[in-house]
């Protein structure tokens, strides 16, 4: 039986209104401590007036700090580049994602906020989770566990790897909650079936780090397990978590999240893909429109389980299209600066294709509102200072680009 229309919290059910002026105070009193606490954010905020954030669209004024920047703020700083608020010494633990890239965890209960997604799957005071989740190097595992320990739930630290060892323990210990990737999963279920042993114990779960498709729920509900996805990040933690299959993902209710273009600062239209940017509420990482570099888009609509929260599709690709064309790097950001410095374009796309002789081309199509005659010339003309490479322009009619996120489109075959 499952636990979705369980609620945690009566913030889970709060009106729309009531959640955005909270989120909004929340954003304002972040972007306050984090001009007088964090070294990064001193600077990066400098310009900001917090009182002048009111809504949503007021969030634009803040430049996004894209996951892909952090490598290099953090290497002018070591580790973390300025963005937290304590010393390493007051922490307690330091990880490491590729890149590398490292993330601090604060001493606090539930430092990623996993307890939410535990509780929506039917994880209680009592339960026993089997947290198959990394604890080496990366937080996932460490994620899941102190989620798990926040509600009151036992758990044992599995890890990866070894996975007869695992069935057999899975077999004995009876565990009721498992926490890891659908694929491991998988796999300790089908080595518990080569091996007789009975892994029923295992009802509900949440899985994550890669992607849950259809015919591996299928397997689950197959074997009698409930399996919800989440969408978290090593820097961030809990973004996002799904309570009913194919319903999309609710977001948490500790952050604030926008669906903005890549590369760009501005959020997208309703119904668009784009970049998932977070902010996060967090005294020692104070993430102020952290740049996930994932794609996905709004679900119009509320969740059938009851939960009244904005509703992500899922991962939807990467937004860094950057590219290479004739030897030189070309970024989303670069593009976005040609559509900002010319208001007449509505929206904009640039196609990267080889022509007869197999020479990179560069064309960039345009919806364009208005033409005075010599705008085309100087849209080719900021192209080329701006990416110091020729391309073409074209004009396109209104609403004819998809709106699925694409700022660079690679056509290039090389087989």
């Amino acid at each position: 039986m499952s636990d979705a229309n369980s609620f945690m919290d009566s913030s889970e059910t709060r009106s729309g209104v009531e959640r955005e002026a909270d989120l909004i105070q929340r954003f304002r009193k972040q972007v306050q401590h984090a001009q007088t606490s964090s070294d990064y954010f001193k600077e990066h905020l400098k310009h900001i007036d917090p009182d002048s954030i009111v809504d949503r669209s007021s969030l634009c004024q803040i430049p996004v700090t894209r996951k892909t920047d952090l490598k290099v703020i953090q290497a002018k700083a070591p580790p973390f580049g300025g963005l937290t608020t304590s010393p390493v010494s007051s922490l307690a633990r330091v990880f490491s994602s590729p890149g590398p890239i490292y993330e601090p965890q604060a001493t606090n209960e539930d430092f990623w906020r996993f307890k939410r997604a535990l509780y929506s799957v039917g994880a209680r005071c009592g339960s026993l989770v089997y947290n198959t989740f990394s604890y080496h190097f990366t937080p996932a595992g460490f994620m899941a566990d102190y989620g798990a320990r926040a509600l009151g739930c036992a758990v044992f630290p599995a890890g990866i790897g070894q996975t007869e060892l695992q069935a057999q323990t899975i077999a004995e210990i009876r565990p009721d909650i498992y926490t890891g990737t659908p694929s491991f999963l998988k796999i300790l279920l089908e080595k518990g079936s080569e091996l007789g042993l009975d892994l029923s114990s295992l009802k509900r779960g949440i899985v994550g780090g890669e992607a849950l498709l259809p015919s591996a729920r299928k397997f689950f509900q197959d074997n009698n397990i409930e399996i919800c996805q989440t969408y978290a990040t090593a820097d961030v933690g809990l973004i996002a978590y799904e309570t009913l299959p194919d319903q999309g993902l609710i977001i948490d209710e500790d952050v604030l999240v926008e669906i903005v273009r890549p590369g760009g600062d501005d959020a997208v239209g309703e119904g668009e893909v784009g970049e998932v940017v977070v902010t996060v509420f967090s005294d020692i990482y104070p993430l102020i429109r952290f740049g996930t570099g994932d794609l996905s888009m709004f679900i119009p609509g509320q969740s059938p389980c009851g939960r009244t929260n904005r509703r992500l599709k899922g991962w939807m690709g990467r937004a860094d299209q950057t590219t290479k064309v004739k030897g030189m790097f070309v970024h989303p950001e670069q593009i976005n600066a040609v559509v900002k410095r010319h208001p007449e374009i509505q929206y904009a796309r640039l196609n990267v294709d080889h022509d007869e002789k197999h020479n990179d081309v560069m064309t960039l199509e345009c919806e364009i509102s208005t033409d005075n005659g010599e705008l085309m010339a100087a849209i080719v003309s900021t192209l080329r200072d701006l990416t110091k490479l020729r391309g073409e322009v074209v004009y396109v009619p209104t609403n004819s680009l998809a709106r699925d996120g694409k700022v660079i489109d690679d056509r290039r075959k090389y087989d």
